[in-house]
């Protein structure tokens, strides 16, 4: 088991009939996103033509940062409100769109944009999919 995996199995209370795993995946996914889209940036800064890379450095740290916020309210549980978790899956979908769009764009360039645009791309499917299963 994972750690995701194990925490939520921890949780005192009835999680009600969310998918666990898809919340699982989900979590792990957006965690896994903000990290690359975190090095992506830094990446990006280290290259020789770093003025070219601005949006794709700003979308990276968006992308980081709304992952990271999704991760952490999709891992509690107490006081649970849908609407703001539907919100949120939303939000991290459109980022992890628009950052993979972007870093795809430099992927024949740049090896860590091609590894975020993957990471994207799987983040906003499971973000997807959860929100898929909650309805």
């Amino acid at each position: 088991m994972g750690t995701v995996k194990d925490m939520l199995a921890t949780y005192p209370a009835d999680l009600g009939n969310i998918d666990q795993n898809k919340l699982t995946r989900c979590i792990e996914a957006c965690v896994a996103c903000a990290q690359a889209c975190t090095a992506c940036a830094d990446a990006c800064l280290s290259e020789g033509m770093v003025g070219d890379l601005t949006k794709c450095i700003r979308t990276d740290m968006d992308c980081a940062d709304i992952c990271n916020a999704t991760a952490s309210v999709l891992s509690r549980h107490t006081g649970y409100d849908a609407d703001i978790t539907t919100a949120l899956l939303k939000a991290c979908a459109v980022a992890c769109k628009a950052c993979g769009e972007e870093c795809a764009s430099h992927a024949d360039m740049h090896e860590h944009c091609r590894l975020c645009a993957e990471a994207c791309r799987s983040c906003e499917e499971a973000c997807n999919d959860l929100l898929a299963a909650m309805v």
